[in-house]
């Protein structure tokens, strides 16, 4: 067969590299699986209404695209086993074939043949499911290669630039190195912070959260600006101490969108020091607050209280509703984390915090629930009396769960060994056969043969895969290949 001319395959192959940011390489290996599974397509659809379709999923093994980028075209090449009776036309050929072009061949031997088809007869079906594989390897390969430049970054913070606005949602470009293409993330609304102004090609440091796969989308990085990482890493960056680990964060609680906008974001962090001589909080400060007025110049004026953390709990609750003065914590619940914090009638809204921002986030440091009470009228006894009850009800809502999930285990028990005493007495078919057999048998590539076996069966639906929304290199190679 003479070569299948794709005109502008080189420019197809140059575009679809520089658009989804994969190297040509990637492309060209894309585009022969595509043209693979689009022939297979077209050897199945000359069976459609005459008969069930005699292929398995690894019949197609031996087949393989070549693409001829000199003269922008393909060939299908089948490789065939010389025998001297042939069963099966796509695998074997008679010696008596091959012996009229190669004298020396032997039965045996294997033979690389070339089986294109038609240009005409490749059928807009085959052209459409190329297509549709074509788009499914690009993202596949997107994704990979997405999930393995960030998924190891030794520093989750990027730096990222504007680049468009959508829905709620900030676009933005980020690299996870020198020299390296930009990416694109999103930065969604919840992550945002409410004193950003985010404007065209600003710039912005930005904690990487996740890369996951987004329907019709495909692989995209999510971004945030109210991570607590972040803030974190702001820190390390700026206090040597904690660089040298003579200084270490123990915990971070941030409330970077409060639930009102007469809130503003606010931060507290818990540092320790591992040098007696260290002070931590001073560490972090810097002189006359040089330090963490970086941090909060890059997190765009957030309030931060940085507090030293105590091994005694009392201490260390006292010490995260500063800038409060406390003067009594009673740890009334220790084994339910419940304490009560007494503070002067003139504390009490400094304590509480403007809709109890401050002792919420002192509750979320220090994982304790705090209850703010007025010293002058804190009556012990009477609180005593509520503690108690609400501690017997806790003890009983404790004994019921662990009654329940006693009762769950009990269960699924119960349930596994009448499971087990009936495939004793009836054994399934799959029980009898040797599971060393089982993967012996297995192939490296089933998993993937089965995906492409979904994506054709999509296509006898009429129901392609969802592609990506910018689909126009592929659209147009799909239209090379059908005309």
């Amino acid at each position: 067969m003479a070569l299948v001319l794709l005109p502008g395959l080189n420019t197809l192959i140059e575009d679809i590299s520089e658009e989804k940011k994969l190297p040509p390489q990637v492309v060209e290996a894309a585009l022969r699986e595509a043209l693979l599974k689009g022939y297979e397509r077209y050897r199945r659809t000359l069976y459609l209404g005459i008969s069930d379709d005699p292929f398995d999923e690894d019949y197609f093994s031996n087949f393989d695209v070549a693409l001829d980028l000199e003269e922008e075209g393909y060939r299908v090449l089948a490789s065939k086993i010389i025998v001297e009776e042939v069963e099966s036309e796509d695998h074997q050929i008679a010696i008596e074939e091959v012996l009229q072009v190669a004298e020396d061949a032997q039965i045996g031997d294997t033979v690389v043949l070339d089986v294109t088809p038609e240009k005409e007869d490749f059928g807009r079906m085959a052209a459409a499911t190329t297509k549709q594989v074509l788009a499914q390897k690009l993202r596949d390969q997107q994704r990979r290669m997405i999930q393995e430049e960030f998924a190891d970054l030794e520093d989750p913070v990027l730096t990222a630039r504007v680049i468009r606005f959508e829905r709620q949602s900030v676009i933005m470009a980020v690299s996870s190195g020198l020299g390296r293409p930009e990416v694109e993330a999103e930065l969604p609304r919840r992550d945002q912070l409410p004193n950003d102004n985010y404007r065209a090609n600003a710039t912005f440091k930005v904690f990487l959260k996740e890369v996951s796969e987004v329907p019709r989308r495909g692989p995209q990085l999510f971004v945030s600006r109210a991570n607590a990482g972040l803030v974190v890493y702001l820190f390390e960056n700026e206090v040597p101490e904690i660089q040298e680990g003579s200084v270490r964060i123990v915990a971070v609680a941030r409330e970077a969108n409060p639930p009102s906008r007469s809130v503003g974001p606010r931060t507290k962090v818990a540092v320790d020091s591992v040098e007696r001589e260290v002070d931590p909080v001073g560490a972090c400060i810097g002189a006359r607050g040089s330090r963490i007025q970086q941090v909060v110049n890059e997190l765009r004026g957030e309030k931060i209280d940085v507090i030293r953390w105590s091994s005694d709990p009392g201490q260390y609750i006292a010490n995260s509703l500063s800038p409060a003065r406390v003067e009594m914590v009673r740890l009334v619940d220790t084994e339910g984390h419940h304490a009560h914090v007494l503070v002067p009638p003139d504390q009490l809204s400094l304590a509480i915090g403007r809709e109890g921002q401050n002792v919420r986030l002192a509750a979320r440091l220090t994982g304790w629930k705090i209850d703010i009470k007025n010293s002058h009228e804190y009556d012990q006894t009477r609180e005593d009396e509520v503690v108690a009850v609400q501690i017997a009800q806790r003890q009983r809502e404790e004994a019921q769960q662990a009654e329940a999930e006693a009762r769950l285990a009990a269960e699924q028990a119960a349930r596994a060994e009448e499971d087990a005493r009936l495939r004793e007495l009836y054994p399934l078919p799959e029980d009898e056969e040797e599971p060393a057999e089982e993967e012996s048998e297995e192939e490296p590539g089933e998993e993937s043969a089965e995906e492409d076996d979904r994506a054709l069966a999509s296509a006898d639906d009429g129901e392609p895969e969802a592609a990506a929304p910018d689909q126009s290199e592929e659209e147009a190679f799909a239209e090379g290949v059908e005309s």
